[in-house]
């Protein structure tokens, strides 16, 4: 199987950094390597990754001259990548042990230039909360600016497929890039598995739902560039199911 890169933006997470490294070390599929690019952490963030790191050479810190946020961490990352695949994880997110086998011989057998799956949330105490986000089978361009569903610690690149990946330094970076791989035509592939956790922290870049709508709405309008009609059509569907993935069952 090829190397897959895993590309992880961290600020300031040294209370989580290291449980996510070692949900990584803990994958059955063992060919990947963890670029974790720091940006500018003021706490002991950097430390603990070099520590890894020195013991696991598939872990590798990448140092931000300047915080610039997670786009720009992300595409540092993407830029360091030698692998067919990129797999996607926060630096305060967690996979489950058969993560990225189960999801690599799925999107294998889909070729899937993009695929997701399936996840739980979790608390800053690792306690479970809420139901299993499930995820619909497949998602087109025009399907995807209408929808929530590619978690980002769920999401796998084949880019051999998708062709060259970059991030847009907007905020929700990683739904621009989701669109720009599915708007020359591709489909993605949703695996309905409970493979991953997803941490709501009060501090996280999107636990505000105001500004993610803004930010969504922005991505319509200025980066798409959606007619005003298409675009308050879409973002009411899109707002609709942001209210009932974020609710508690």
């Amino acid at each position: 199987m090829p190397l897959v890169s895993i590309i992880t933006p961290s600020w300031n997470v040294e209370r989580f950094i290291e449980e996510t490294i070692h949900s990584v070390q803990a994958q059955t599929f063992a060919d990947w390597e963890l670029l974790i690019a720091d940006d500018c952490s003021t706490d002991k963030t950097p430390e603990l990754i070099e520590a890894t790191s020195a013991r696991d050479p598939r872990v590798k810190l990448i140092r931000q001259e300047k915080n610039g946020g997670p786009a720009l961490a992300r595409q540092a990352s993407i830029d360091h990548a030698q692998g067919r695949y990129l797999a996607f994880l926060d630096s305060d997110d967690l996979w489950l042990p058969n993560k990225l086998e189960r999801q690599l011989a799925f999107a294998r057998e889909k070729r899937a230039a993009l695929s997701y799956t399936a996840f739980r949330r979790i608390d800053e105490s690792n306690t479970t909360t809420g139901r299993l986000i499930e995820v619909p089978t497949s998602l087109s361009y025009e399907q995807l600016l209408k929808n929530t569903s590619i978690a980002t610690l769920t999401a796998l690149v084949d880019r051999e497929i998708a062709g060259p990946v970059a991030m847009k330094n907007e905020g929700y970076d990683d739904f621009c890039l989701w669109l720009s791989i599915l708007r020359p035509g591709h489909t993605a592939f949703g695996l309905n598995e409970d493979l991953a956790r997803y941490r709501v922290r009060g501090t996280s870049v999107s636990s505000r739902p105001m500004r993610s709508a803004k930010w969504v709405w922005h991505i319509y309008r200025n980066v798409e560039h959606l007619p005003l009609i298409k675009s308050a059509w879409c973002f009411g569907h899109w707002g609709a199911r942001a209210w009932l993935k974020r609710r508690d069952f």
